[in-house]
């Protein structure tokens, strides 16, 4: 127990440590004034296009590792890191790179959390989730598969009670890859849509335009619905 309780000290300092000498950086270099007009957004999104456009590979190779890193070891949420690549890559390449990159972190975790965390998880959520040991036991892809699919969790928590059940990797890796990528998808969607918004603006628009444009509204309707639906389908599977 002492040793997790260093280990979470330690994630948590790194983790501060790197975002406050991100902004110390980042704000050294930009005003509050600047990084908040819709010029300096507009600008920078041409300005990084020519660089993605000059070396695609380069530039995805980059957001790949940052994605894995984003959620091993910084534990971060999956939906800013999806739109970030819908708005940067596009619809299709951002969900094929954000699908793997938080596959592959994820999996990091899962095995990280298997060899330090495993007890405390197992004390704090065992209880709570032990009528899905039989359900694994009978088919450990298949429900893993559903699992990710269904979602109704927290990222990072989803990404961490399979180690109560002691899952193989290689079950653990698949099944998030094929299950997130419905949810991607949409989110992903939804950032490629922003992008599409600042490319056809000269102006900033509105709220209301950015609401109702069909690139935004559309994936997040559908968003919506698919959370709907997980609901249902969540209760369902973790009653029966």
């Amino acid at each position: 127990m002492e040793n997790t309780k260093k280990i979470k000290l330690f994630i948590g300092l790194s983790y501060l440590l790197i975002v406050s000498l991100f902004l110390y950086f980042f704000f050294s270099k930009f005003s509050f004034e600047e990084i908040t007009s819709y010029d300096f957004l507009r600008d920078n999104v041409f300005y990084f296009n020519e660089i993605k456009n000059s070396n695609l590979f380069l530039i995805a190779i980059v957001f790949f590792i940052l994605t894995v890193v984003w959620v091993f070891p910084f534990l971060g949420f999956a939906s800013p890191i999806a739109m970030m690549g819908g708005f940067l890559f596009g619809k299709w390449i951002g969900t094929i790179i954000v699908t793997f990159g938080l596959s592959v972190g994820a999996t990091f975790l899962y095995i990280f959390a298997n060899y330090f965390l495993k007890e405390l998880i197992r004390e704090k959520f065992l209880n709570r989730f032990k009528n899905l040991e039989n359900k694994l036991k009978k088919s450990e892809f298949i429900y893993l598969l559903i699992y990710r699919m269904v979602g109704g969790i927290p990222w990072i928590l989803q990404s961490l009670l399979p180690t109560l059940f002691n899952v193989k990797i290689k079950n653990y890796f698949f099944a998030t890859l094929i299950g997130i990528v419905p949810g991607t998808f949409l989110i992903v969607s939804i950032g490629s849509g922003l992008d599409k918004i600042i490319d056809q603006n000269v102006k900033a628009p509105s709220v209301t335009d950015i609401i109702f444009s069909p690139d935004i509204y559309i994936p997040v309707l559908a968003f919506l619905a698919l959370i709907f639906v997980t609901i249902i389908f969540r209760n369902f599977f973790l009653k029966n």
